[in-house]
């Protein structure tokens, strides 16, 4: 299990930095400073191993600076990755289906 958690949080650190880099492509600043604290954040987080989306958690980890900052990134740079990078949003997509599923039938 810790390897799956490993592996999650190392693609969710790889999916982040993506969608960052490609806002800031179109934007003004180069949003390391963004790509670093979203990735402290991703590996200080408790939740790793059963969390979904970070904007499903009850707990907000992020600076309000920061959480605006991101949202404004989601927004911007969610619908291009398809594009851009079809393989990581798909198995993204794949793995948070997953985990909902199995979410729902341990629940049962």
């Amino acid at each position: 299990m810790k390897k799956d958690k490993d592996q999650k949080r190392k693609d969710e650190i790889r999916l982040v930095g993506e969608m960052i880099r490609l806002y800031y492509k179109h934007h003004e600043g180069d949003g390391q400073a963004l790509i670093d604290y979203a990735t402290l954040r991703i590996n200080k987080c408790p939740f790793m191993e059963t969390k979904t989306f970070c904007s499903a958690c009850k707990v907000h980890c992020y600076r309000k600076e920061e959480r605006e900052q991101i949202r404004a990134v989601m927004r911007y740079a969610g619908p291009r990755m398809l594009l851009r990078h079809p393989v990581l949003v798909i198995r993204h997509l794949l793995v948070e289906w997953k985990e909902k599923r199995e979410g729902r039938l341990k629940a049962v």
